[in-house]
C-alpha cells in the first residue's frame, strides 16, 4: 500500500522559508502589456486566466482581481497575446489591438456554450478514462528536459490581516515526463525577497510541507508517486461530469472521491483531460478533512511544543499547457487554512497560507540541468539568503503574479509598522 504525500507549500511560517544562494538576475529590455480580464455575461473580474504570447513560451496569470502584467520583448508583441481560461472562449489580441487599447486594457471574455461545441462521450468508465489518460502521459507531455523561469509567491495572514510575504523568481528544470521521476528535477533561486510582521504574537514557528520546491512536488503529472499513480486509484470512486472547454478544446471532466479508508487522509476532486490528445490540463483537488488527525499528519512536519494545530482545509490547483503537440506545466496553487492556540488559552487564531507559482518562460536544457549543489534542499531557509526589502522597481524586468489590492495595501502597513 502506498502511502499519497502531496507536499504543499509554507516553510517556517514567518521564521524560516527553503531557499538557495542567489544567482544574478539576466536582464532584458522589454515591454510591460497590463489589464484586467472580466466575464462579459456578469462583468465580474476572472482569477487564474491564462495570459500569454502567442506561439511563444512567454506567459503569466492573472490575480485574484482579474489583473495580469506580462513584460515581453519588442519582438515578442509583434506575435500579439492569447487569453485563456477554463469555460470560457479565447481571445486573442494584435499588437495593432495592445497598441490602441494602451496599458490600462480590459479583456472580455465570453463563457462557452456546450451546445454550440460536439462534444465526445466517452465509451468506457470514468477510472477507465483516467487509467488511459495515465497511460498516455509520456507521449502527451515533454519528451526532452526543459529549464523553466517561475515567479513564485507565498503568504501569511493571520485572520485577515497579512503578517508574512515572501517573493522569489526561480529557476526550475524538469526532466522529460518518460519515466514519471522527479529525481533529477530540480529549483534554483534567481532573486527573492520577503516581508514579515515584526509583532511577538504574530509569531509562530510551525513547519508545513513544502516551499518553492513546489513545482517538483506538486506536479501531480510527473510526480508518478502521488495522486496518479495506477495503484492510487483503488481507494477512490470516480463520476463522469459534464464537459468543459479549455483553451477552445472541449476536456472530459472527471470527479473523484475516497472509497476507502486508510492510515493517511486521501482527496477529493476533479480530473480536466483533454478529448482529443487525453492530456490531463487541470487538476482541482482538496484533501479529505474527515479526520483531521490523518489530515495534520499529512501537512504538519513541525510545531512548537505545548500549541495545537488543526487544519480546516488544504486545497491545490494545478494546471497545464499545451504547445506544439505538447503539454506543460503551467501553474500551482496551494491554500491551508489552520486554527492554531496555545493550551490553557482560551482563543484560537485562524491562520490561512497561500503560495502560487507561474511558469512565465520555457526553455529546453541539456539534460543534466541545475546541478544539485545549486537547488533548494530541504534544510536550506529562505531568510539566510534573501534581503527584507520592498523596493517599487524590484522585480524591473521580470514578470510576476501581480499583488492584489489588498496585498499591495497589507504590503504598504507592514513596511510602516516595521520601521
Amino acid at each position: 500500500m502506498k502511502r499519497v504525500v502531496l507536499y504543499g507549500i509554507i516553510g517556517f511560517l514567518l521564521l524560516d522559508f527553503m531557499g538557495i544562494a542567489v544567482v544574478k538576475a539576466q536582464e532584458v529590455k522589454s515591454r510591460v502589456i497590463s489589464g484586467i480580464v472580466r466575464n462579459r455575461d456578469n462583468r465580474k473580474e476572472l482569477e487564474n486566466v491564462n495570459v500569454s504570447v502567442v506561439g511563444s513560451n512567454v506567459g503569466t496569470v492573472t490575480n485574484k482581481d482579474g489583473v495580469f502584467s506580462l513584460k515581453v520583448s519588442e519582438e515578442e508583441i509583434s506575435k500579439g497575446i492569447l487569453v485563456s481560461h477554463i469555460g470560457f472562449l479565447n481571445v486573442r489580441l494584435s499588437v495593432e489591438e495592445l497598441k490602441r487599447r494602451g496599458n490600462g486594457l480590459v479583456v472580455w471574455m465570453n463563457p462557452t456554450s456546450q451546445v454550440l461545441q460536439e462534444v465526445n462521450v466517452y465509451g468506457g468508465s470514468p477510472r477507465e478514462l483516467v487509467e488511459k489518460a495515465i497511460s498516455k502521459i509520456a507521449v502527451n507531455y515533454a519528451d526532452k528536459s526543459n529549464l523553466y523561469t517561475a515567479f513564485y509567491r507565498e503568504t501569511v495572514q493571520k485572520g485577515r490581516r497579512y503578517i508574512g510575504v515572501a517573493e522569489a523568481v526561480m529557476n526550475v528544470y524538469k526532466s522529460d515526463y518518460s519515466y514519471r521521476n522527479t529525481a533529477r528535477d530540480r529549483s534554483q533561486l534567481v532573486k527573492g525577497r520577503r516581508l514579515v510582521s515584526q509583532r511577538a504574537k504574530d509569531t509562530l514557528s510551525v513547519k508545513l510541507a513544502g516551499g518553492p520546491a513546489t513545482p517538483i512536488y506538486l506536479d501531480v503529472v510527473k510526480n508518478g508517486a502521488d495522486l496518479l499513480d495506477i495503484s492510487n486509484l483503488d481507494y477512490y470512486d470516480f463520476v463522469m461530469e459534464k464537459p468543459a472547454s479549455l483553451d477552445n478544446r472541449m476536456q472530459y471532466v472527471v470527479s473523484f472521491y475516497p472509497s476507502a479508508s486508510l492510515s493517511y487522509a486521501l482527496y477529493i476532486g476533479r480530473f480536466y483531460i483533454d478529448q482529443e490528445t487525453l492530456a490531463f490540463t487541470r487538476i482541482e483537488f482538496e484533501m479529505d478533512m474527515s479526520n483531521k488527525t490523518k489530515a495534520t499528519s499529512t501537512i504538519l512536519q513541525k510545531k512548537p511544543f505545548g500549541l495545537r494545530f488543526r487544519p480546516i482545509e488544504v486545497s491545490y490547483l494545478v494546471t497545464y499547457r499545451q504547445q506544439n503537440g505538447k503539454t506543460y506545466l503551467n501553474y500551482i496553487r496551494n491554500d491551508v487554512r489552520f486554527k492554531c492556540d496555545w493550551k490553557k488559552r482560551l482563543f484560537s487564531s485562524v491562520y490561512t497560507t497561500t503560495s502560487e507559482v507561474v511558469m512565465v518562460d520555457r526553455e529546453e536544457a541539456p539534460a543534466n540541468g541545475i546541478k544539485s549543489r545549486d537547488s533548494f534542499k530541504h534544510y536550506h531557509v529562505f531568510d539566510d539568503v534573501v534581503d527584507e526589502y520592498w523596493e517599487p522597481d524590484f522585480w524591473k524586468d521580470y514578470t510576476i503574479i501581480e499583488p492584489t489590492e489588498s496585498l499591495e495595501s497589507a504590503v504598504e502597513k507592514l513596511r510602516k509598522r516595521n520601521r
